[in-house]
């Protein structure tokens, strides 16, 4: 299995956040990623600089045929299509897209990490496998979604929102 966070905390050409985040879940689909589940919305503040507009995000579980580096070709497409443009670590985009677990891979190569290095620490990215995915392991830590959600700092357990909808597309 593999896990995928998509995030967005500006509106695009294509419109809000809600907006961005279906529409790259639906580029992924014209280019072959099987979704299998997605989780409700997240809301989170933008992280380092509060200051910044509110993420929402939310987790896919899926199956892919090719290899991971196809998929993180594939994800840069999809970036780039939504508008996506490189700025400062941290700052406000359209879209952003990561591969948190590709079948349980182990790597470091070039600028590709698997599993990626700060999932464990996201609240982001475990509430929605939480959802999901509740038997997930994180394949270095062999700990499930809901331990490491408890490992998190109580501010960042309640910092998060699950937002009562879903993407509207058609599985």
């Amino acid at each position: 299995m593999i896990h995928i966070n998509i995030g967005s905390n500006l509106n695009s050409n294509f419109g809000s956040r809600i907006d961005n985040i279906t529409i790259a879940l639906n580029l992924l689909i014209e280019e072959k990623v099987k979704i299998l589940k997605i989780s409700n919305f997240y809301e989170t503040p933008s992280y380092p600089n509060n200051n910044f507009p509110k993420f929402l995000n939310i987790g896919i579980l899926a199956n892919f045929e090719n290899n991971y580096d196809h998929l993180f070709k594939t994800i840069n497409f999809v970036e780039k299509k939504i508008g996506r443009t490189k700025s400062k670590k941290n700052y406000p985009r359209v879209i952003d897209i990561d591969i948190i677990d590709f079948k349980g891979l182990i790597l470091d190569i070039n600028n590709l990490k698997l599993p990626h290095p700060r999932s464990h620490l996201r609240n982001f990215v475990l509430y929605p496998i939480m959802e999901i995915d509740p038997k997930w392991s994180h394949p270095i830590l062999k700990k499930n979604a809901q331990f490491l959600i408890n490992k998190l700092s109580q501010k960042s357990r309640i910092e998060i929102t699950r937002l009562k909808k879903n993407v509207n597309i058609e599985l």
